[in-house]
């Protein structure tokens, strides 16, 4: 009798534990059934095979993302379920049943070597980095260790310390009178940093990729990154995305009280009320005016939003998606370096609806739309929402070379201000950088303390505003941090001075039919021992 409860218990465990799996798959698969099928009909009009396959792939990515954010399930007494949280909690397939792409990544620790001496051409030190480079391709030994063996054999005791004190970033650490053996300690102390600070970049990249469940994993001993993507139709863009570097920026920004930002984004709506259609809903809001403060000659010296009795007010395509900034009670109801808030899955048609040629005619010529890398925080809970930030960055007639990029920061770490016990990242450029940073932040401060945006992968990190001008290459960027977040830019920043790239060493594509062979016979197989247990157990007891 034991015996019989005990499975008994089993088979119920199993039976609830299949339940809530199928309890999570049905509604996803409904959603990504509706994807296909709406990839189907806007792809309908596409004759060529290959760019058919393209534009359904990007039509569904584009659909499951505007639903990612969405509730699809809610059980009562329980809780309601978006579509992300529910594929968090199923299963994963793997390349075996779902097919895709499997990758080996090698950080490429030769270069950052290359980097961290300023590309020495020193002989002696070329020679030993070829070597190792040569030796690694039959050792599972890590690079640091074979080009520390091959410069033994070649270089002299001292010879690095002449090589790496030209690097301004490491003379706080290595000296003329610093030993072989501990450069080489502290290369592999910042190469080990390197490698895992790319790894994470790279999780965060796959994350926003569009690849449903993909598996990372670093290799530590041997500087080795595997990356698995099922699903993948697209094998050129994931290489070419696997293997992209971090890319830092510094530019100035507009606010939301700078004229013609506001009023554009109300002639956009306007704008696309003709061709979108018009909405239904209406909003009880305050509307705005601008007053600008004139100088003796004429000219604009400052300007404010001033609060205005307002109607009821038609919600255009735009506003359907997003809040704008405006004024409310005397007060903007966001930061002033802020035009916009919209939830995650709203930001691809807004930025499609701002990128259309007839809307980027209203604004300046110069604005380029980016958003912030975090969604905001609920003033009241100071728990983050759903809600991300959007920001007008003034490009100044030049949108793909920001004025100051990470190339020129020496250093960063994360440091408490004692002040105000605010958690900031302190940063230090070399001279080109200093000169460029002392021009903006002066420029910046003496146009009403105006904000500056750090950039990182064209996302927002942090837009500080400019309390006095920078002259000595050094400052400090705020932008809510705790210390580990703190750190983590930190660690970031550093990257972006020393890039660590990647190369692909193996790579292996699993075809999606060889997935689907798998599934069908896993299903068989599980349906007949499914049912050969249950006549055991109906004739057995």
């Amino acid at each position: 009798m034991q015996g019989k409860g005990f499975i008994r218990f089993f088979l119920v465990l199993l039976t609830i534990v299949c339940l809530i799996q199928y309890l999570f798959i049905l509604p996803t698969n409904k959603v990504e059934k509706n994807a296909e099928e709406s990839a189907v009909e806007k792809s309908s009009g596409i004759t060529d095979e290959a760019e058919l396959r393209t534009e359904k792939k990007r039509f569904v990515t584009r659909y499951l993302d505007s639903m990612s954010s969405e509730e699809i399930l809610s059980i009562p007494l329980i809780g309601s379920y978006t579509y992300e949280e529910l594929k968090k909690q199923q299963l994963a397939l793997g390349l075996d049943l779902k097919g895709g792409l499997s990758t080996v990544l090698q950080v490429d620790i030769r270069k950052f070597i290359e980097a961290l001496s300023e590309y020495s051409e020193d002989a002696q030190f070329q020679q030993a980095l070829e070597q190792a480079s040569e030796r690694l391709k039959e050792t599972q030994t890590d690079y640091v260790t074979l080009f520390a063996e091959e410069y033994a054999k070649v270089g002299s005791e001292g010879g690095l310390a002449q090589i790496f004190t030209r690097n301004e970033g490491l003379r706080d650490e290595i000296s003329f009178n610093t030993t072989n053996r501990e450069i080489i300690n502290i290369i592999r102390q910042k190469a080990d940093e390197t490698v895992d600070l790319t790894f994470k970049r790279l999780k965060d990249r796959i994350d926003k990729f569009g690849v449903t469940q993909p598996n990372v994993s670093l290799d530590e001993s041997r500087d080795l990154i595997l990356v698995e993507l099922p699903g993948v139709s697209n094998p050129e863009r994931a290489r070419n995305y696997l293997q992209a570097t971090a890319k830092l920026e510094f530019w100035d920004i507009y606010r939301a009280t700078d004229r013609g930002i506001m009023e554009a984004f109300r002639a956009a709506d306007e704008k696309l009320k003709a061709t979108v259609g018009n909405q239904d809903e209406e909003e009880l809001a305050v509307d705005s005016i601008m007053e600008y403060e004139y100088d003796s000659l004429g000219n604009i010296i400052d300007s404010a939003m001033v609060a205005q009795e307002s109607d009821l007010i038609e919600k255009g395509p735009l506003t359907q998606l997003m809040d704008l900034n405006k004024v409310a009670g005397g007060q903007l109801t966001m930061y002033r370096s802020v035009v916009g808030m919209a939830e995650k899955n709203k930001k691809q048609q807004i930025q499609e609806y701002l990128n259309r040629p007839e809307i980027k005619k209203l604004f300046p010529k110069d604005v380029k739309f980016l958003w912030s890398s975090k969604p905001s925080k609920d003033f009241e809970t100071g728990e983050y929402t759903d809600r991300f930030m959007l920001y007008a960055i003034n490009t100044e007639g030049n949108p793909n070379e920001a004025p100051l990029e990470g190339d020129h920061v020496v250093s960063a770490a994360p440091q408490p201000d004692p002040q105000t016990n605010e958690v900031t990242v302190s940063l230090r450029m070399d001279k080109t950088g200093a000169r460029t940073w002392a021009k903006m932040t002066t420029e910046a401060y003496q146009d009403n303390e105006r904000e500056i945006a750090i950039v990182l992968d064209d996302e927002v990190v942090s837009a500080p505003s400019v309390n006095s001008p920078i002259t000595g290459g050094n400052s400090s960027i705020t932008g809510d941090f705790s210390i580990q977040e703190a750190q983590d830019l930190a660690n970031i920043l550093q990257v972006g001075k020393l890039p660590a790239e990647t190369s692909i060493i193996q790579e292996s594509l699993v075809g999606p039919s060889l997935g689907k062979d798998n599934i069908r016979s896993s299903i068989t197989s599980l349906l007949i021992g499914f049912g050969l247990v249950l006549v055991f157990m109906m004739l057995y007891y």
